[in-house]
């Protein structure tokens, strides 16, 4: 994930959203991914490794379309 803001709850969005599709993204002991657009979304959880392999994923281009 791109540096982004850094909200005062620990969500952090990133500096490539442009206002849709976005996520935001809390860190801690978990991983936590909501939608951005509404802070009533579902939340995923995700422990450390599961992220680092997503995130792993996402930089090898695994879910390019």
């Amino acid at each position: 994930m791109a540096h982004g803001r850094l909200e005062s709850n620990g969500w952090q969005v990133s500096s490539y959203c442009a206002g849709s599709g976005c996520v935001e993204v809390q860190r801690g002991d978990e991983v936590r991914v909501r939608d951005a657009k509404t802070t009533a979304s579902p939340v995923l959880t995700f422990d450390r490794d599961e992220w680092r392999a997503f995130v792993a994923g996402v930089k090898a281009g695994e879910f390019d379309v």
